[in-house]
């Protein structure tokens, strides 16, 4: 049988192997026992082959793709920091010329595994002599063996004295492995770890992973090396020995170039997205798209997010992005569209449904709002590509729903459903606005003390949350606490001096308690911090007007004109009229 020609070395070196692929056995049914029993959840475009329904599709895809890992050892010309999506094209039929590839991996492939297992040593590298020297003179006989090739490594050497009082010296050596057994070690390097990234036993998320190659790269190394080692061995003429070296030493300079020019494309995300452009355009653009954003260049930003979607158009990420950048540049109907799409492509996608929610909000498409944001509250939260934000979105679309039914009057429902994103919300969202939210619900429905909770929780959790001081200060001063209410509308001036708001809260109260030249004061202040905000300088001309400040008033009753000139005409001329309210401002 096989096994019995097999030289005992060999035996041994399988055995070697073999625990080696039982240990990382062991260790991937620990890591699927640690994930639930359950492979990971990729996207479709993380490995698309995966996705395929054709069986033959699948398997010519996954028999190439050791192949071109193979390649990419050999000749490391074309690069990406990612390979997914249609980075590499599937091989849908047997004509495609890849499978000349395959066919040529695996050929090469075992033929050196037989080369390993089933050749006999060769007697250059395992029949060499050891010299000893006796009194100085060789113990050939005058003859000296050349083999071209020693495999021994000499260890030490001792003194060993005769009987007769002479000196014999010895060399002990250690034997080197055969050339046969280094191949058969670097194939299982070059194999045994690789095996997890074939999508074998379960699909990986990925088509090529450049990092899956760090180990094998080490049995391709010892590949090269046997290899030239072989080569030295069997040409005997110094030129032939020095073309070898002169190829081993091009080869050496070669890689070293490639690695310094590789690493520079490593320098820095922008430099690194765009080597990858060339393989992956539409994540690399993609990518790109997001570095220049953060960067400040929107138009740049802007043309890299619309070349990703031509080379793929149904990136959910991408027209959420591109949408997120108009919305920003206030590009509000265009950015509805590409939510929408965004929506259309995945729609699981939680953020998109947010910000399509606040869009509609702020054009006054109330109703629409309130269905997107419904909407967007029953999604599943299973197999989603990012749970943790998902969540966040979905607390924060009932969040926005809550508030629009408390602007419409509707507190009991908008308290069921700020209780609903209490219970959804995950850890890491920043719960202190729904709490204020929730205090000022309870305040329309004049439950104090169920308002005064909410408040203080919201200050609990951020206590430098300015709304919350502003409006926790409203309640105390209606409860006749107006030390510790005035208390909380100057911290909340401290925390920032530059909000317009905060001045014209504190105001309102110096109002109502009649000091209203300190009230005019902070008005005034408010109306130059926020000059742009209508309902700021209007109320600003109405304290000053209160405060008998008549000319300072008529200045910013005109300044309030500019800005609304309908509204602000029939608010002046009810604000002559005695007896009537015209504070605007709220919280």
């Amino acid at each position: 049988g096989l096994a019995q020609e097999l030289p005992r070395k060999n035996v041994c070196l399988l055995m070697s192997t073999f625990l080696l692929g039982s240990w990382g056995v062991f260790l991937l049914a620990f890591r699927l026992y640690w994930m639930g029993n359950k492979p990971p959840n990729f996207s479709n475009s993380d490995n698309p082959a995966a996705d395929c329904s054709s069986v033959l599709t699948r398997l010519l895809t996954f028999f190439y793709l050791p192949a071109l890992n193979m390649w990419l050892l050999l000749f490391p010309d074309m690069l990406s920091f990612d390979w997914s999506m249609d980075a590499l094209p599937l091989l849908r039929s047997i004509s495609d010329w890849r499978n000349l590839h395959t066919v040529a991996f695996y050929t090469g492939l075992m033929a050196l595994a037989w080369f390993g297992l089933c050749s006999h040593p060769n007697k250059e590298e395992t029949d060499g002599k050891a010299h000893h020297a006796a009194n100085g003179k060789p113990s050939t006989n005058g003859h000296i063996v050349d083999t071209g090739y020693d495999p021994f490594i000499p260890d030490w050497d001792y003194v060993q004295m005769n009987g007769n009082g002479t000196q014999t010296h010895r060399l002990t050596r250690t034997v080197l492995p055969t050339t046969e057994n280094v191949v058969v070690f670097s194939l299982g390097l070059l194999t045994i770890p690789f095996l997890p990234a074939t999508n074998l036993f379960f699909y990986v998320g990925f088509v090529v992973a450049e990092r899956v190659l760090y180990i094998p790269s080490m049995g391709f190394c010892l590949l090269v090396a046997v290899g030239t080692r072989a080569l030295w061995v069997r040409l005997k003429s110094s030129s032939s020995r020095r073309l070898v070296l002169a190829c081993s030493a091009s080869l050496v300079l070669l890689f070293g170039v490639k690695t310094v020019l590789r690493n520079q494309d490593w320098h820095n995300e922008e430099v690194l997205y765009r080597s990858g452009i060339t393989v992956n355009p539409a994540k690399a653009w993609g990518n790109l798209g997001n570095v220049l954003k953060n960067q400040g260049k929107m138009a740049e930003a802007e043309r890299a997010y619309r070349n990703a979607l031509y080379y793929r158009r149904n990136m959910a990420d991408m027209l959420y992005n591109l949408g997120l950048l108009l919305q920003e540049n206030r590009k509000f109907s265009e950015a509805l569209h590409y939510y929408k799409l965004a929506i259309g492509s995945r729609p699981t996608l939680a953020s998109a449904y947010l910000n399509t929610g606040i869009i509609l909000m702020n054009q006054g498409h109330l109703e629409e709002a309130k269905r997107t944001f419904l909407t967007c509250a029953d999604i599943p939260d299973e197999n989603l590509k990012d749970p943790h934000a998902h969540k966040s979105s979905v607390t924060s679309c009932l969040y926005n729903l809550g508030k629009l039914l408390h602007e419409q009057g509707h507190q009991e429902e908008a308290l069921s459903v700020y209780k609903e994103a209490i219970q959804k919300m995950p850890r890491q969202f920043a719960p202190q606005s729904l709490y204020n939210m929730m205090g000022e619900s309870y305040m329309r429905l004049n439950k104090l003390s169920e308002a005064g909770h909410w408040y203080r929780e919201s200050l609990r959790v951020k206590p430098d949350h300015i709304p919350a001081h502003l409006t926790y200060g409203k309640l105390l001063a209606m409860t006749g606490q107006k030390a510790e209410a005035e208390r909380y509308f100057r911290e909340a001036i401290q925390l920032d001096p530059t909000k317009g708001n905060c001045y014209m809260h504190y105001g309102q109260f110096l109002l109502e308690e009649s000091r209203l030249l300190e009230a005019a004061e902070m008005a005034e202040t408010a109306a130059q911090l926020d000059s742009e905000e209508f309902d700021v300088v209007f109320s600003a001309a109405h304290m000053l007007r209160q405060a008998s400040l008549n000319d300072a008033a008529e200045q910013y009753y005109k300044q309030a004109a500019t800005l609304r000139p309908n509204v602000s005409t029939k608010l002046y001329t009810a604000s002559l009229r005695p007896n009537v309210s015209t504070k605007l401002y709220t919280s």
